[in-house]
């Protein structure tokens, strides 16, 4: 490519306009992967948490020892271990009351793991709308500056008295920059999002499985003579 064609001189030469564009969808693309990293991490961490808690909750484990290990360690809980302590909270206060029937028991327990179950899946889904939002907009956003890079172009050929490709180059040049930047932001969240949105989905099916588990322990605790 000439030197008078390169990157660099494209986007300092670009229009206003076609800058404000190409801004945006380098803003856009530097964000989404820090969203991307930082939800890769999150989500590791949140199978990893699963996994050994559900190897120390079926363990044998007796459920008080394992809630006031939980509530004692000192790292921040998650997942599974935040459902787990929302409901046998509730369990534990509520049994210790009189005059409250082993159902009501158990309803307010699931009560607490259903809020704490929202809570788990709203946390993992943070940030999530924001890569879907980049995926389906910056293609648009590029071809934006596209169209409005040909049409400069365009602008510039009908004023000259004699069209040459030396004219028109430049201008379409920049606008498939543009078209290349929103490309180059919107397919790496799109990848990004489909991907969390099955791990995530995968996740909230484990953590609804373990509420349902664990209420049926509960109902036999509750109805135990």
């Amino acid at each position: 490519m000439p030197s008078e064609l390169s990157l660099f001189v494209l986007i300092r030469d670009a229009s206003t306009i076609v800058q404000i564009v190409m801004f945006i969808l380098v803003l856009a693309s530097v964000l989404s992967w820090a969203y991307i990293f930082s939800k890769f991490r999150e989500i590791r961490r949140a199978v990893h948490t699963s996994d050994e808690f559900e190897e120390r909750f079926w363990s044998g484990i007796d459920l008080a020892d394992l809630y006031r290990q939980l509530a004692h360690e000192d790292y921040i809980t998650e997942g599974m271990e935040n459902i787990f302590l929302s409901g046998f909270k509730e369990f534990a206060r509520l049994r210790q009351q009189a005059g409250i029937t082993p159902d009501a028991v158990v309803e307010a327990a699931q009560r607490g793991m259903r809020v704490a179950l929202s809570r788990e899946l709203e946390r993992l889904d943070e940030h999530l709308p924001f890569l879907a939002t980049v995926g389906s907009t910056s293609p648009y956003i590029g071809l934006f500056g596209t169209v409005w890079g040909i049409m400069n172009s365009f602008r510039a050929l009908g004023s000259a008295k004699q069209a040459t490709l030396a004219m028109v180059a430049p201008g379409i040049s920049e606008a498939l920059v543009a078209t290349a930047m929103g490309l180059f932001a919107a397919i790496p969240a799109v990848m990004a999002y489909n991907r969390y949105s099955t791990d995530i989905g995968r996740l909230a099916n484990r953590y609804e499985a373990f509420t349902e588990e664990f209420l049926s322990l509960l109902h036999r605790q509750a109805h135990a003579k």
